[in-house]
C-alpha cells in the first residue's frame, strides 16, 4: 500500500557525501560555476545532519506547544505543501475539495437555477435508468407497479442492470435477518440473495429495529398545521406566553379604559398588588372564564406580576429582553381569554373539567403544595418533582449528542463498545413542528440504545413546549435534552442555542413551560456564558432547578470561545457545589482518556457524570478504557474493524442501494475525518493523548496505520473504498465541521 498524500509522505533522501565526492574527483575539469553550485547544494543539505538536535525537542516542550510527543522513531519530514483537504482547512463550504484522484479543484460559480427548472431535471433524473422504481425492484417485475406507467420512476430492469455498478463484497444486511431485501434488483448486494450458505449465519445475529418513526397522518396534520396542543395551550394560557403569530399586536392601553372592554377580565399589566380585580367575586387578581353557572380561575396574574417586578428591577440583560416581551403578552392574553370564554360558553372543552379540579384542589390546598407555595410560581400546575421519571446519571458514560456524525450507526458503534447513555443529534423545534422528515430522522432510536433521549432546540417558548408534547406523545425515549449551549451563527441569530444564556427569563419560560408538560425528566445543555470571561451559569443553576429541569450539562466554554482553548473544569466544578443536592450536574470537555473521567469525578464529587463528545468522535473504543480502566494500545486492524461495523449499521439504516451506499460513504467520511487526529498510544512519548494536541507528521507500525493517520481527504476516500467500493465519477469530499474558530470579530 502506498503513502498518503497528507502529512504521511517521505520524502526520498540522498546522501550528501555523494556530490561531495564526485566533485573532489573531477575538481580539474569543473568549472567555477559548477563548483559555486555543487558547494550550495551541499550547504543546504548540510544542516540535515544536525536536525535532530533542532527539531525533536523535549517532549515536555511539545506537550507545553500542544503538538503530541510522537517518538522520534516514527517521525517523517512534513510535507513541502501541505494540503487544504485537512480537518481545519475546509471549514464552512471551503473553497477547494478534494477528488477521489487527490487533486483539488477550485470553485466554479454555478449559474443559478429557478425552482422551476429545478423541479424539472429532478424529474427527468428519476426518469432515467438509475433510479428504478421500488416496487419493480423489489419484485424483480416491470408489472409489479400498481401505477404502471404513471410511476415517476423508471420500470426498465435491463437498463437499470447495465448501469448499475457492480456488487459489493459481502452478504446482504437484509436478506440473511428477514429473509428478503426491500431493495431487491437495486441492493448493492444482490448477487448474495441467492446464496442461501450465507442465511443461516446471518440468523443468529440479533435483529435490530429502529423506532421513533414520523407517521404520516400526523405529519400532514403538521403541514397543514392543523395539529392540536392542548396541553401546551393550557400551560401556556397559565403562563401568559400565548403565541404571538395568532394575534396582531394590540396597544397597551391604560387601566380604566381597558376595565370597561375586558368584560371583567383585569389586565396584568396595570393591576396593582393591593387593589385586585372589581370584576371578581372575591376582590383578588384573577381571570376568569365562564362556563355555565361555574367559573373556572386562572390566577395567571400572581406569575405576570412577578415577572413584572423582576422586570422592573433587572438592569442587565433581563430587562432588555423582559421590556419588549411582556407588555405585548400581557394585553395577548387578556384578548385571548375573552375569545376562549365565548368558545367555551357555546362549546364545553374536554379540558375544562379536569381544569376546574385541578383549580379547585389548587385553591384549598395551597398550604400544603410545595409547587403553589412559591411567590413566583404560585399558579403552577406542573408536576411536582417526586411525580416525574427520573433517570440516574451518576457515574453513567453517556455519548454527548453530536451533530452530523453523532448519527444512529455511529451510536450503535459507542453501544457495542460500552456506551451506557445515547442522545440523537439535535432538532430545531421549527423543522419538527412543520413535519420535515429529514428533522424526525434524527430522533430515530435503535433497539440497543436502551436509555436514549433527544435534543431539541428552539427560541421560544411555545415552540419548545408543542414540541415536547409532541415528541412525548410519539416518540419513545427516557428523556427530553433542551440545547441552550449552541454555538452555530445560523442557530444563536435565530434566538436559539447559546443566544439564550444572555436571556434568564426566556430561559425560565422556556423550561416550566416544557417541564410541566413532559412527564419524562427534562434535561438541559449549556454552555459557561455568551462572551468568554463573563460566566453566569454558576448563578442561574438553583433557579433552573426551580424551573423544573432534572439535569443540567455544562460544557466548559464560552460561545464565544466555541470549541478553543480547553474547557473550564475548575468552573464546573464551582457549578455543581452550588447546585441543589437533588439536582444533577454533569461536565462536559476534553475528556479523551479514563484518567480524565477519574479525575473530574474525583476532584468533585458533586459531579454526577461526565459527558463524551468529541473524544468519542476520535477514539469510540474510550467508553472500554474507561469501564476496563486501562489505556487499549488498539491496533490498526482492529480500528478498521469499528469501521466495518459501521459501514454495516450505515447500511441498515440508510439502505443497501447505491444512494444508502453513497449516504453511508459520506458519514463515515465525515467520521474520518475526526479519527485521523487519533495517535497510538504505542507512538507516544506522554500518555494520554489530550484533545487539543495537533499530530506531527508520522508513520505508522505498518501501512495502514499510516493511511489512518493522514489528514487528507483523498486518503480518507480510499479507505471509504476498501469498505463501500469505488468513489462515483466526479466525487468530491470536504469537512462540514468547524471545530477550531474563535470568534472575535462578531462577539467583541
Amino acid at each position: 500500500m502506498s503513502q498518503g498524500v497528507g502529512r504521511v509522505g517521505r520524502p526520498r533522501q540522498q546522501s550528501p557525501n555523494f556530490r561531495a565526492s564526485a566533485h573532489f574527483s573531477n575538481s580539474d575539469h569543473t568549472s567555477m560555476e559548477e563548483e559555486e553550485e555543487v558547494e550550495a547544494q551541499v550547504s543546504e543539505q548540510q544542516p540535515s545532519l544536525s536536525k535532530p538536535l533542532q527539531l525533536h525537542p523535549r517532549p515536555e516542550d511539545l506537550v507545553a506547544k500542544a503538538i503530541a510527543p510522537v517518538k522520534r522513531d516514527f517521525l517523517c519530514p512534513p510535507p513541502s505543501s501541505r494540503p487544504n483537504t485537512s480537518s481545519e482547512g475546509t471549514h464552512g463550504g471551503a473553497s477547494m475539495a478534494k477528488n477521489s484522484n487527490g487533486g483539488s479543484s477550485s470553485n466554479v460559480v454555478k449559474e443559478k437555477k429557478s425552482r422551476r427548472q429545478l423541479k424539472r431535471e429532478r424529474q427527468q433524473e428519476k426518469k432515467s435508468a438509475a433510479h428504478i422504481c421500488p416496487e419493480v425492484a423489489k419484485a424483480g417485475n416491470a408489472s409489479a407497479c400498481r401505477y404502471g406507467s404513471n410511476c415517476r420512476f423508471s420500470h426498465d430492469i435491463e437498463a437499470f442492470k447495465a448501469q448499475k455498478p457492480a456488487d459489493l463484497e459481502g452478504t446482504c444486511p437484509f436478506f440473511g435477518l428477514q429473509g428478503s431485501c426491500p431493495y431487491g434488483l437495486a441492493c448493492r448486494f444482490s448477487g448474495s440473495h441467492e446464496v442461501d450458505a450465507h442465511v443461516e449465519a446471518l440468523s443468529s445475529k440479533q435483529k435490530h429495529s429502529e423506532l421513533n418513526g414520523l407517521k404520516k397522518d400526523i405529519q400532514k396534520l403538521l403541514w397543514k398545521n392543523k395539529l392540536k396542543f392542548p396541553k401546551t395551550d393550557v400551560r401556556l394560557k397559565l403562563l401568559g406566553l400565548l403565541d404571538k403569530s395568532k394575534t396582531k399586536k394590540p396597544e397597551v392601553k391604560k387601566e380604566e379604559n381597558n376595565q370597561a372592554n375586558l368584560n371583567g377580565h383585569c389586565a396584568a399589566s396595570e393591576v396593582k398588588e393591593e387593589g385586585g380585580d372589581p370584576a371578581s367575586p372575591n376582590g383578588h387578581n384573577s381571570n376568569s372564564v365562564s362556563n355555565g353557572d361555574e367559573v373556572v380561575c386562572e390566577p395567571v396574574n400572581e406569575i405576570k406580576h412577578c415577572t413584572e417586578v423582576l422586570v422592573e428591577e433587572g438592569l442587565g440583560d433581563d430587562a432588555l429582553e423582559s421590556n419588549d416581551l411582556q407588555p405585548l403578552k400581557k394585553t395577548k392574553v387578556s384578548q385571548d381569554e375573552n375569545h376562549l370564554s365565548k368558545e367555551r360558553v357555546d362549546e364545553p372543552s374536554p379540558f375544562e373539567e379536569n381544569f376546574e379540579e385541578n383549580d379547585k384542589c389548587s385553591v384549598q390546598d395551597a398550604a400544603a403544595t410545595d409547587v403553589l407555595s412559591s411567590e413566583a410560581d404560585g399558579a403552577s400546575l406542573k408536576l411536582h418533582p417526586r411525580e416525574k421519571k427520573l433517570i440516574d446519571f451518576r457515574g453513567k458514560l453517556y455519548l454527548a449528542p453530536l451533530t452530523t456524525v453523532g448519527n444512529l450507526p455511529f451510536r450503535r458503534v459507542c453501544k457495542e463498545l460500552g456506551a451506557d447513555i445515547t442522545c440523537g443529534e439535535m432538532a430545531m423545534c421549527t423543522n419538527l413542528l412543520q413535519g420535515q422528515a429529514s428533522e424526525w430522522a434524527l430522533l430515530r432510536r435503535d433497539s440497543s440504545e436502551d436509555l436514549f433521549g433527544v435534543q431539541i432546540c428552539g427560541a421560544y417558548p411555545d415552540t419548545v413546549a408543542r414540541s415536547v408534547e409532541l415528541i412525548s406523545q410519539e416518540c419513545e425515549i427516557d428523556f427530553i435534552d433542551i440545547n441552550m449551549g449552541c454555538p452555530i451563527d445560523i442557530v444563536v441569530n435565530k434566538g436559539a442555542g447559546s443566544s439564550l444564556l444572555t436571556k434568564p427569563m426566556r430561559m425560565k419560560n422556556i423550561i416550566e413551560a416544557a417541564s410541566a408538560i413532559v412527564e419524562k425528566p427534562l434535561t438541559v445543555k449549556v454552555r459557561t456564558g455568551f462572551l468568554e470571561g463573563r460566566n453566569r451559569i454558576d448563578s442561574m443553576i438553583a433557579d433552573i432547578s426551580k424551573w423544573g429541569a432534572s439535569a443540567l450539562t455544562i460544557h466548559g466554554r464560552s460561545r464565544q470561545q466555541r470549541y478553543s482553548k480547553l474547557a473550564d473544569w475548575d468552573y464546573i466544578y464551582q457549578c455543581a457545589r452550588k447546585a441543589p443536592d437533588t439536582f444533577q450536574v454533569l461536565g462536559n470537555g476534553d475528556v479523551c482518556s479514563y484518567l480524565h473521567w477519574n479525575k473530574h469525578l474525583s476532584d468533585c464529587p458533586q459531579l454526577s457524570a461526565c459527558m463524551i463528545a468529541r473524544g468519542a468522535l476520535i477514539k469510540p473504543w474510550i467508553f472500554t478504557e474507561i469501564k476496563e480502566q486501562r489505556h487499549w494500545d488498539i491496533t490498526a486492524s482492529e480500528r478498521l474493524d469499528i469501521l466495518k461495523d459501521f459501514t454495516r449499521c450505515g447500511l441498515e439504516h440508510w439502505g443497501s442501494d447505491s444512494k444508502g451506499a453513497e449516504t453511508t460513504r459520506h458519514f463515515l467520511l465525515e467520521w474520518l475525518s475526526y479519527t485521523c487526529r487519533y495517535v497510538p498510544v504505542g507512538l507516544l512519548d506522554v500518555i494520554p493523548q489530550q484533545l487539543n494536541w495537533r499530530p506531527p507528521s508520522y508513520f505508522g507500525r505498518n501501512d495502514l496505520e499510516t493511511l489512518m493517520a493522514s489528514d487528507s481527504a483523498a486518503d480518507w476516500i480510499r479507505i471509504s473504498e476498501m469498505l463501500l467500493g469505488k468513489v462515483p465519477a466526479g466525487f468530491s469530499f470536504a469537512p462540514k465541521h468547524k471545530s477550531n474558530a474563535y470568534d472575535r470579530a462578531e462577539n467583541g
